[in-house]
C-alpha cells in the first residue's frame, strides 16, 4: 500500500509544481508560500478531525514534538526556497534540482539513521544526480 501512496504523492507533487508556477505569477513568493501553507494546515487538520485522531495529541512525547517542530521548520524553509526558485526559474529546471532531495535524503539516512546503502540505491542516486545535471545544464 505504501507504493500506491508514494505514487499518488509524486503525482500530486507534479501537479503542485505546475499549479504553483501558474499561481505565483505577479505574487510575492513568500506570500504565495503562506497561502499554500494555510491551505495545507486546514487540509491536514481536516483529516485529523475526520479520522478522529486529535486525541493522540497529548500522547506525543517531548522528543517527538522537538523533531516534528524541526521537521516543520525544514519544510517551511524548503517551501519558501522552492517558491522563490519557481518564481524566478523555469519549472522544468527547478523541479529536477528540487528532486536532488532524494539523493541528499539517501546520504542523510546513511549518516544520521545508519541505514544501509545498497548497490541499487547507490546506482539510483548516481543516476538521479546525472539526470538532474543533464536536465539543468
Amino acid at each position: 500500500m505504501w507504493l500506491v501512496f508514494a505514487l499518488l504523492s509524486a503525482i500530486f507533487a507534479a501537479v503542485t509544481s505546475i499549479l504553483a508556477k501558474i499561481g505565483i505569477d505577479d505574487v510575492n513568493s513568500n506570500l504565495a508560500t503562506a497561502v499554500r501553507t494555510v491551505v495545507v494546515v486546514i487540509m491536514a487538520w481536516g483529516m485529523v478531525c475526520l479520522t478522529k485522531a486529535q486525541g493522540g495529541l497529548s500522547a506525543i512525547s517531548r522528543r517527538s514534538w522537538l523533531f516534528l517542530i524541526l521537521s516543520g521548520l525544514a519544510t517551511g524553509a524548503s517551501w519558501l526556497c522552492y517558491y522563490k526558485a519557481l518564481q524566478v526559474g523555469d519549472v522544468s529546471k527547478v523541479v529536477p534540482v528540487d528532486k536532488l532531495s532524494v539523493v541528499i535524503t539517501l546520504i542523510l539516512a546513511f549518516v544520521v539513521l545508519h541505514e544501509p546503502v545498497s548497490a541499487r540505491s547507490l546506482a539510483g542516486g548516481i543516476l538521479i544526480t546525472a539526470g538532474t545535471l543533464l536536465m539543468v545544464l
